[in-house]
């Protein structure tokens, strides 16, 4: 191999936006990830509002079809000890979490991502400096809603930390927020559902990932 094809190559992996599809329902949605190579599938857990809930011997069928390479995120509202315990034993890779979460956590807790919406980014300082927290999700208002806003209002995307955008992600949007603000990785749920049933569509997710790939084509080429 020449210097020039791993400079080529080394290049590439600098600029590969990560993809993370959330609210996962069923183990067939698995395959879907998998066939568009996607980095991350979550999965809400203990949050009875949201109809992407899912219980926790649903998780552990879904978590038996994750490949080694694609890493499972539980997705959780303000969670309680016991609550990050029963996830840890369940073998997830992160916890992303929405809210606060206990000072003591589990001794084998997995890495933590830290999720904003727009009403509470103020407390970001705080967590950059948290050694827990390994990671950031920039989500909408409304969390899973699917409802798009303004990202010339975010702040500065650290750069200590890894950040995944979302809120209103879908495979019309997406290439603009990753030639807008070039982060780490999206974050879609609603953006590849069915728009008249439940669950993950195949389609769509082949789309999101063929526009955050078409976004980082144009970036290499402009950047």
């Amino acid at each position: 191999m020449t210097d020039k094809y791993l400079k080529t190559q080394e290049k590439k992996m600098q600029h590969r936006t990560r993809i993370k599809i959330c609210g996962l329902t069923a183990p067939k949605e698995v395959s879907y990830l998998v066939k568009n190579r996607v980095d991350y599938g979550g999965m809400v857990l203990f949050f009875p509002k949201s109809k992407r809930n899912v219980s926790l011997e649903q998780a552990e069928k879904i978590l038996r079809e994750f490949p080694k390479d694609l890493i499972s995120v539980a997705v959780t509202v303000s969670p309680t000890f016991e609550q990050i315990r029963m996830i840890t034993e369940l073998g997830f890779d992160r916890i992303q979490i929405h809210g606060s979460y206990p000072e003591e956590l589990p001794e084998d807790c997995p890495p933590l991502i830290k999720a904003f919406n727009m009403s509470d980014l103020g407390s970001l300082p705080e967590y950059q400096a948290d050694p827990l927290t390994r990671g950031f999700v920039f989500d909408a208002a409304l969390p899973g809603s699917g409802v798009p806003y303004d990202l010339s209002v975010l702040p500065p995307l650290p750069k200590e930390k890894p950040v995944l955008l979302a809120g209103g992600m879908d495979p019309e949007r997406v290439g603009a927020a990753i030639c807008a603000l070039r982060p780490y990785g999206v974050d879609v749920s609603s953006g590849v559902e069915y728009p008249d049933r439940p669950g993950k569509d195949p389609d769509r997710i082949r789309a999101f990932a063929e526009a955050v790939r078409r976004a980082d084509r144009e970036h290499l080429r402009n950047p």
